[in-house]
């Protein structure tokens, strides 16, 4: 069984950048053929893709996140992170991780809240 879990602080300030690990067991991150990527939901926002690394390393963003988003991923740990610089209010959402092959989302964590307040 995969598991993905995600981990990062929950509360931020703004300007702040926003560090989120996804941890995967059960499965190498470098498989073939499978991606993972992070989704934010917020009320204001709803569901929104922000930034997937394929199982060859390559990596793709929203163009407009681009800018403050980076994603990598530490084969050794088997771990995938994102990171959001510059966060503010309009940041806070849950965070997921999850991971997909063949466009069908395979697997997702459990989500995590982020909240960026003064």
């Amino acid at each position: 069984q995969v598991v993905l879990r995600e981990s990062g602080p929950g509360l931020m300030k703004p300007s702040e950048t926003l560090s989120l690990t996804c941890t995967v067991t059960g499965d190498s991150i470098t498989t073939d053929y499978y991606d993972y990527f992070f989704i934010r939901q917020s009320r204001t926002k709803g569901l929104e893709w922000m930034a997937a690394i394929k199982w060859n390393g390559n990596h793709y963003y929203n163009p407009s996140l681009r800018s403050r988003t980076s994603i990598s991923r530490d084969t050794a740990r088997n771990q995938v992170t994102l990171q959001l610089g510059s966060v503010t209010p309009e940041d806070t959402a849950v965070y997921y991780c999850a991971r997909d092959s063949d466009f069908t989302i395979r697997d997702w964590g459990q989500g995590i809240q982020v909240t960026v307040s003064s």
